[in-house]
């Protein structure tokens, strides 16, 4: 069941329902999920008093379209309220706070293309050299097609409103697809997962039907799941290569302005200045992107009225004439005079949209608004001028394409500007260095990506982040490239293979996205992948045919990023289907009994698994090994799902596991790929177990409640009149079990008003109500006194290895690579800061 966010209601009572609107969701046939009220036990039996059991049929239902009111998770515990949660750190910034954030923007997003200008002219005339002035128009002509299609059309009025709720990228349009289809080859989601608040589905249309057709063929292939997932991880190496590329290509475009300035400069002396740059641009990195930002703001913003005042300044003294390059027939002419060489110019042209894919991939770092107003009242205006000023000087100074950008530069002002270059040449390094951190953050979260150390740098924002491993390796390999590619044409030709191949998975995401979710014409969705993916395809033919002169290298990098990617979710994908495969049985457990076949000391075990339903088979490992378990046991399930943040008011998900006087708990903690996951272990086990406090008290009150309607009533209209909650903050929610508030006075209100008449308890009725009371006290008291013995973190490693009998190829994949990943990746735990004396593992090998 489907259930979208509702606004704070304060007044409380039934009244407010009537405001609720009614939803299109997806509700199961019989409503088996035991998420929701799901009362069978695993061999099918019904549990006496409504005890809820674990049980693994949560997808054995068929589902279907239907308009009803709002749901919520009957085992969701309110962890915390958090007043006036917004839905994205962006929404309801003041007018002040958006030209900050505006202003922010220039440093982060847009210093990539900004700094284009250095190098595109340069590289478009190394493979197409000038011979007259149609050839300079019909080059600009390229160019100002290519500015206007690629980063304005594509990016600015489309790509940037496939946001996942403020979150861009590769990642971002794969976790957009996941939530509307079950496309996730990891097979760990539950029901319960389409019931947070950020899983809103769009409202049936015209287009519904071959949405849902599409969606079907989507869930129904595994092929079609196991190609897009190709697809992202493939345009995602490609993000972090670029991420590579970039810095090489910025930072030596803009020191070799040296050699116009000075004769006596020497291209090794380029390369040494270039390196001690890139030191220093990646050390600062740390500070993060709302400090950084802030001290390259202004610098990016000088940078651009500079690129606009030269480019008029030599439009005045030149040749005014280029203006006619917005006349498309220059292209053509272009291509008529160079033919082949024209063609291979295509990759030295695409660099004029560098950077597009920045402003998508960043998006968690400011508001779409924020990036569209930025561009195209200021970034779009001044490259424009930039490259019609450089035509202009080009039109009566054929020789000077070497270094275009500086020599068109007035000598009065050469020095100012080559200083203002290299510095924004240094910005632009990082507009794909915090993609690139931001792309690997989303991709961890979901299980594509080995988990790495991420510090969050803004206390305010959560999307800025900084990895300390990724940007050390980002920088090595940056280094490698300018000391081993010194020609600024060859590294340019690895950009555009780089940023092609990340643009080309962008527009096929964003086509499933069309057809599945936004639901628009079909003739809209064919002319955008006729269009944009046609493009981008000539432009590839054009940078792939010049491969050979050492760009190849970053391919051989993105393929190398693709596999690592690829082998660790094959080899989590297969760990977790075998410990489900394996999991203990639930009459074992009721065989062994309430002491579970062994002593139950004082205290609380949380035993960390990856499991999100079932008891897990390292737990059997720990009844044999240890001589002695703890009173309660809380299985805790660590669990990322589709979404970019998850509220804390539905982080937990609590369940029985078994009977209640074995007092064995399942939580599964959830959290979007954009929350801080960053709680010091203290602050994890208060908010936990004051969660399951909760849950404790809304178990007993629920009882309770069913007692009574039973007692009185068969009637399932009056049963059903009943299933309401307030909740703490008044709001009214219509339940598919019963339930009551936490607050009591506010659960009195709800039942006088709703069983009034139906529902008037007679003594036995008391007498259950006190029985109901005295247990919930003999439980919470129990839970007190464990947490007082302490509370022992319980880590069983599950490892795996290939069967003998299995192909070579799955051997290499998995007792090699696999198992290096996962040994040197970072530990979930890891963020807890958990102290040693705390913890006790237990390690356990499975045969795939």
């Amino acid at each position: 069941m489907v259930e979208e966010g509702l606004n704070n209601n304060n007044n409380g009572g039934l009244a407010s329902m009537d405001s609720i609107e009614s939803r299109w969701v997806f509700q199961d046939e019989y409503d088996s999920d035991m998420d929701s009220a799901d009362h069978a036990t695993a061999d099918g039996s019904t549990p006496p008093n409504g005890l809820e059991l674990d049980s693994d049929d949560d997808d054995a239902s068929v589902r279907k379209l239907i308009r009803t009111g709002p749901r919520i998770d009957s085992f969701d515990v309110d962890a915390l309220e958090v007043p006036g949660l917004q839905r994205n750190d962006y929404d309801d910034v003041s007018t002040g706070r958006s030209i900050l954030l505006a202003f922010q923007t220039l440093g982060v997003v847009f210093g990539d293309v900004g700094t284009s200008p250095l190098y595109t002219f340069s590289v478009m005339f190394s493979k197409a050299p000038v011979n007259g002035n149609e050839d300079v128009l019909g080059a600009l002509s390229l160019v100002l097609y290519t500015l206007i299609l690629i980063p304005l059309v594509k990016y600015v009025l489309i790509v940037l409103w496939a946001d996942d709720d403020g979150e861009g990228g590769t990642f971002a349009l794969y976790s957009l697809l996941c939530r509307h289809a079950k496309v996730n080859l990891l097979p760990n989601q539950l029901p319960s997962d389409a019931r947070i608040s950020g899983f809103r589905l769009k409202v049936p249309s015209p287009e519904l039907e071959r949405s849902l057709k599409l969606k079907e063929r989507l869930e129904a292939s595994l092929t079609l799941k196991k190609l897009l997932l190709m697809l992202v991880l493939a345009g995602t190496a490609m993000v972090i290569a670029d991420g590579v590329v970039t810095p090489a290509m910025s930072v030596m475009s803009a020191v070799g302005g040296l050699r116009v300035g000075d004769s006596g400069i020497k291209q090794d002396q380029v390369v040494i200045i270039s390196v001690a740059f890139l030191v220093i641009l990646f050390s600062v990195q740390k500070y993060g992107t709302s400090k950084v930002g802030l001290f390259v703001g202004p610098a990016l913003f000088i940078w651009f009225c500079s690129l606009g005042g030269i480019g008029i300044y030599n439009l005045i003294k030149y040749d005014s004439r280029v203006w006619k390059a917005f006349n498309p027939v220059h292209i053509y002419y272009y291509f008529k005079r160079n033919s082949t060489k024209a063609w291979y110019s295509l990759g030295g042209c695409l660099l004029c949209a560098t950077g597009s894919e920045a402003m998508f991939a960043d998006l968690c770092y400011f508001s779409v608004r924020s990036v569209q107003l930025t561009f195209v009242f200021l970034v779009l205006p001044c490259l424009l001028l930039g490259y019609l000023g450089q035509a202009a000087y080009l039109m009566e100074n054929h020789a000077d394409t070497t270094q275009a950008f500086f020599s068109s530069v007035p000598s009065g002002a050469f020095w100012p500007v080559f200083l203002i270059a290299n510095v924004a040449a240094l910005i632009a390094s990082r507009a794909m260095t915090t993609a690139t951190f931001s792309c690997i953050k989303q991709s961890t979260a979901l299980g594509c990506f080995p988990r790495l150390k991420i510090i969050h740098t803004s206390r305010k924002f959560t999307g800025q982040i900084y990895i300390p491993v990724m940007n050390w390796f980002l920088l090595a390999l940056s280094l490698a490239m300018v000391c081993s590619i010194s020609n600024i044409y060859e590294i340019g030709n690895a950009y555009g293979i780089a940023e092609l191949g990340v643009m080309m998975m962008t527009t096929i995401l964003v086509t499933i996205v069309m057809l599945l979710i936004w639901q628009i014409n079909i003739i809209i969705v064919l002319s955008f992948v006729v269009i944009f993916l046609g493009l981008e395809l000539v432009f590839f033919s054009s940078v792939l045919w010049s491969g050979g002169d050492g760009s190849w290298i970053i391919l051989v990098f993105a393929v190398v990023l693709f596999f690592i990617m690829y082998i660790w979710n094959y080899g989590s994908k297969l760990k977790y289907e075998t410990e489900v495969k394996q999991k203990m049985s639930m009459d074992l457990l009721r065989e062994l009994g309430p002491n579970l076949g062994t002593i139950r000391a004082p205290g609380i075990g949380l035993l960390y698994n990856e499991l999100a339903k079932g008891i897990p088979a390292i737990f059997g490992h720990f009844l044999t090994t240890l001589p002695a378990v703890h009173s309660m046991i809380i299985f805790v399930c660590i669990k990322y799902v589709p979404v970019p943040s998850v509220p804390q008011n539905e982080r937990f998900l609590f369940r029985r596991v078994c009977p209640r006087s074995y007092h064995i708990f399942r939580c599964i903690a959830r959290y979007g790929y954009k929350d801080v996951h960053k709680e010091n272990h203290q602050a994890f086990e208060q908010l936990l177990i004051e969660s399951l406090e909760k849950f404790i008290r809304r178990d007993a009150q629920e009882r309770s409640l069913e007692s009574d309607g039973n007692g009185e009533s068969d009637s399932e209209e009056e049963h059903a009149f009943s299933r309401v909650l307030v909740a703490p903050n008044g709001s009214v929610y219509s339940l598919g079990v019963p339930l009551l508030a936490d607050f009591k006075d506010t659960g009195k209100a709800v039942m006088e008003e709703s069983t009034s008449e139906e529902l008037k308890p007679g003594p036995s009725s008391e007498s259950l109500l006190s029985d109901a009371e005295q247990s919930f006290d003999k439980e919470l008291s129990f839970l007190r006194k464990a947490k007082e013995s302490g509370v022992v973190y319980l880590l069983g490693h599950g490892n795996i290895r290939a069967k003998k009998s299995s192909w070579f190829i799955k051997k290499l994949f998995i007792n090699y690579f696999y198992a290096f990943l996962r040994k040197n990746c970072r530990k979930e735990i890891a963020s807890l800061s958990v102290p040693h004396t705390h913890l006790m593992q237990v390690g356990m090998t499975y045969m795939v």
